[in-house]
């Protein structure tokens, strides 16, 4: 057997093997996963911590930047997945464009960004249901309050261990009863921000807003890399795309439109939130309900807290959908344990379900936000550069289905967007490369020893 890291995937055996999925997505349900995606800790967590520790109230021209580069790649994404309708999303456009070992690096990257912001979420998901119990005088036992750390008396975050086991028990009873409840569950969270920026307006302090830029213009590129991490939710949207009717259509509006939607609603909440109280107060993990308190707005906070959790909770069911759908599409063609890519009598992946739960549940239960949230950014800017150039060898390619979007400028956007995904990696700290270079090779010698000797192109 000739040894070649750049066998391409064919696109036939993809199409052949998602057919298995049942088609129940149309474009609400693709808005109602983007935007459950991408409204939860951005919104709710974010624009606290990363003005008190990187931007200041200058955290919502990180936004604006954030949305900026994700608009650019959300037009490539939309390009690749409506010509390669295929579970799996970068993995699976790696594989067909770039060749298998690029898939695989692409894969592994999506399978850090996706379990750990699942498991970032859960985090300050149980940061926000804590306080609500400590607003009604009950508590947790102090030692299973938060993530590992013996010095502070905490050893498991149970109520994050708990909430992503919930999550994952009602994906596993089918995909269109989970999409219901995660569409009325988004359509509250977005009334409960109207109602949260509608409310704060009145309590805006101009003198919050000084010093606008307090850790320079550098900070806002730095806060841009962080909060990259919250416009995730158009990324999982691909990853549904063997689950669409017509995705053709559907695929593009679903993108798109959930990026222009969440940006509009992350800058107006970083923008209220900032005003309220002064950014040096908010470098903790529930920053929405602790600006409300501070303006003795308490029984609106409790209602947003509640509030707060359903949105989280959405953002847990996308992330953790297309966690599962991602290394199903591994296991499917050979590069993980086979178990994995096997598709149930209710038309889902369970093993890979229920795979993907049970690190999330170790990833959130013993470590904190703070330590997750620049490995899921440096995962998903890997990806969205990879998917960037993707197009220019898409467009190359006859053998693949015609595109229903194009990017338009063509090639000028999609190298725009490819060197800007490379210049926010250039912002985030240097342990965070160590951390990912770490798990890289992890990633690397699984495919050398296991995942390039099994592979389905083999049998091609």
């Amino acid at each position: 057997m000739k040894f070649d890291l750049l066998r391409k995937e064919s696109i036939g055996r993809y199409l052949n093997t998602d057919k298995k999925f049942a088609k129940t997505l149309g474009a609400k349900d693709l808005l109602a996963l983007g935007i459950g995606a991408v409204i939860g800790t951005g919104i709710f967590i974010l624009p606290g911590t990363v003005a008190a520790t990187t931007a200041g109230p200058g955290v919502t021209l990180s936004f604006l930047v954030a949305a900026l580069v994700c608009g650019l790649c959300s037009m490539c994404y939309a390009e690749l997945s409506s010509s390669i309708p295929v579970a799996g999303s970068a993995y699976s456009y790696g594989n067909l464009l770039f060749g298998e070992i690029v898939g695989w690096i692409l894969g592994w990257a999506l399978i850090l960004e996706y379990m750990l912001s699942v498991a970032a979420v859960s985090s300050g998901w149980a940061a926000y249901f804590n306080a609500l119990l400590n607003s009604v005088s009950i508590s947790l036992p102090h030692a299973l309050t938060n993530a590992y750390n013996p010095t502070q008396g905490t050893y498991f975050n149970l109520m994050a261990a708990i909430s992503v086991l919930l999550i994952a028990l009602m994906l596993s009873r089918g995909l269109k009863e989970s999409m219901r409840v995660n569409n009325v569950a988004v359509v509250l969270k977005i009334i409960i921000i109207f109602v949260f920026v509608g409310v704060g307006l009145f309590f805006i302090k101009p003198a919050n807003y000084k010093p606008f830029l307090p850790f320079g213009t550098n900070g806002i590129f730095h806060g841009a890399t962080t909060v990259f991490f919250a416009f995730l939710g158009f990324d999982c949207v691909s990853a549904s795309a063997a689950e669409v009717k017509n995705p053709k259509r559907n695929m593009p509006i679903g993108i798109i439109g959930t990026l222009i939607i969440a940006a509009v609603l992350y800058m107006a909440v970083s923008v209220v939130l900032t005003g309220m109280v002064h950014f040096d107060k908010l470098n903790i993990a529930n920053p929405v309900a602790f600006a409300l308190r501070q303006v003795n707005q308490g029984w609106l906070a409790d209602l947003l807290s509640l509030g707060a959790l359903v949105g989280m909770s959405t953002m847990m069911i996308s992330m953790t959908y297309s966690s599962s759908r991602l290394v199903y599409s591994i296991g499917r063609d050979g590069l993980l344990p086979p178990q994995i890519g096997k598709i149930n009598k209710k038309g889902l992946p369970g093993n890979a379900l229920w795979l993907v739960t049970l690190i999330i549940v170790l990833m959130g239960g013993f470590f904190s936000l703070d330590e997750l949230t620049h490995l899921v950014s440096i995962g998903t800017l890997l990806a969205f550069t990879f998917v960037s150039f993707g197009v220019l060898l898409l467009r190359r390619r006859k053998d693949l289905p015609e595109p229903s979007f194009k990017v338009p400028f063509y090639p000028v956007l999609p190298i725009i967007s490819g060197l800007a995904c490379i210049g926010m990696m250039c912002f985030l700290p240097l342990n965070t490369f160590i951390f990912a270079g770490i798990w890289f090779g992890i990633g690397l010698i699984i495919y050398l020893v296991y995942g390039y000797r099994h592979s389905k192109i083999n049998s091609n």
